[in-house]
C-alpha cells in the first residue's frame, strides 16, 4: 500500500517547490493511502542557515514554521475523507546542547499539534554533510585537520562514527517515532564499508537496537536514487540488519514538491522485494484520553500515533501496477 512519513513543500521549505495543498493533492491523486508532512524544525543560529534561507534570518524562519503547523493542520482537516494526513517534523541534531534546547521549545509550543518526529540529521561536527561533496568534504576534515580535501577513508569512518552517535543523541533524547535516512552519512560515498570497521557497525546495531527497544520505524527512503544511490536509504547492509533484528520498515518518498511525490518508488518494490521484506509498517492518529489506560500500540513519549502493520502481500495493492509509478 503506498505510504510516505517524510516531505516537504516549497511553500515552507526554500529548497523545495510547490505549495503544501498541491502535494496532498498529488498524494491522492496518486492513490497513498497515508502521507506525513514533516517540514523541517527552525534553527536559531545565522550560522546554521542554508545559503538559500540567509535572506530570511532566524526570527523569519520560525514565522515560515509557525506558519506551517497552522497549515498542516488545516489540511489535514480539509482532506481527512480522503487521505489519512500526519502532522509531524524532521529533526536535526547540529549542536547536541543547542539542537535540544530548541526541540525542546517547539515541542512545548507545539506538542498539542504535532504527530510524530522524523529523527534525522545533516550535519557533523556543525558542518552541513547533505549540502554538497566540497561541504561534506569539509566535514571530513574538520574531524583529521591534517587531511587532505579528498577524505581518506579513514576520515570517512570517522565522519560516520560521529554521525551514529549523534543519531544516537537524538534517539535516546526524543525517541522519533521514524528514523530518517539512517545512513546518510554515506551519501556521496555509498560503497564505503561500514562492517569492515567493527566499533562503528557495532554503533550501527546499537542504533538499530534501541529504535527497536521503543517501537521506531526506520524509512526506506526513496530519495537516494535521485542522488545517484542504486538502492533507496538504507544501504542493503543495513537493510538486511535491521531486518534480521526485528525491525520496523516504513516507507518515505522524502518529497521536496509535488513532482516528488512518490518518486522512484518502482524502485522501493524492487529494492524490498530482492531482500524478501515481508512486513511494511505506518502510522495511523489515535486519540487518546489521558484518563484511560495506556494502549500498548501507542507510541510513547506523544502518545499521539500508533504504528500499525499493512495487511500481508502489501506489494500486491493496486498502486504497485499503476501505469503512474515511477
Amino acid at each position: 500500500m503506498p505510504i510516505s512519513l517524510h516531505s516537504h513543500s516549497g511553500q515552507f521549505c526554500k529548497h523545495a517547490t510547490g505549495d503544501l495543498e498541491d502535494v496532498i493533492e498529488t498524494a491522492i491523486q496518486k492513490g497513498f493511502i497515508s502521507y506525513g508532512l514533516s517540514e523541517h524544525m527552525p534553527r536559531n543560529r545565522s550560522m546554521d542557515l542554508y545559503p538559500e534561507e540567509r535572506d530570511m534570518g532566524v526570527d523569519e524562519l520560525f514565522e515560515q514554521f509557525e506558519r506551517f503547523i497552522i497549515e498542516a493542520n488545516h489540511l489535514k482537516s480539509k482532506y481527512t475523507s480522503q487521505i489519512n494526513l500526519l502532522t509531524g517534523i524532521e529533526t536535526e541534531m547540529i549542536d547536541e546542547e543547542v539542537t535540544t534546547s530548541l526541540l525542546d521549545q517547539v515541542l512545548r509550543n507545539h506538542g498539542d499539534s504535532i504527530d510524530y518526529l522524523v529523527g534525522s540529521l545533516h550535519h557533523v561536527n556543525q558542518i552541513p554533510i547533505d549540502f554538497d561533496k566540497a561541504t561534506f568534504h569539509k566535514a571530513c576534515q574538520s574531524l583529521t585537520p591534517d587531511s587532505s580535501m579528498d577524505p581518506t577513508e579513514e576520515s570517512l569512518y570517522k565522519l560516520c562514527s560521529h554521525y551514529f552517535d549523534a543519531q544516537y543523541a537524538l534517539m535516546v533524547r526524543f525517541q522519533p517515532e521514524v528514523i530518517g535516512h539512517f545512513d546518510l552519512c554515506l551519501l556521496y560515498y555509498p560503497d564505503l564499508n561500514l562492517k569492515k570497521d567493527k566499533s562503528i557497525w557495532d554503533k550501527v546495531e546499537r542504533n538499530i537496537k534501541f529504535g527497536m527497544s521503543y517501537g521506531a520505524l526506520f524509512e526506506v527512503n526513496s530519495a537516494a536514487l535521485k542522488k545517484g544511490w542504486s538502492t533507496p536509504y538504507p544501504s542493503p547492509d543495513i537493510l538486511k540488519s535491521i531486518s534480521k533484528l526485528g525491525g520496523r520498515l516504513t516507507l518515505s518518498d522524502d518529497s521536496h514538491g509535488p513532482h516528488q511525490v512518490g518518486m522512484n518508488y518502482a524502485g522501493v518494490l524492487e529494492y524490498l522485494t530482492q531482500h524478501q521484506v515481508k512486513e511494511i509498517w505506518f502510522l495511523e492518529q489515535v486519540n487518546k484520553n489521558p484518563s484511560e489506560p495506556l494502549d500498548k500500540t501507542i507510541m510513547l513519549p506523544r502518545r499521539r500515533v500508533k504504528a500499525s502493520l499493512l495487511p500481508d502481500r502489501w506489494q500486491d495493492h493496486s498502486f504497485w501496477s499503476k501505469e503512474t509509478l515511477t
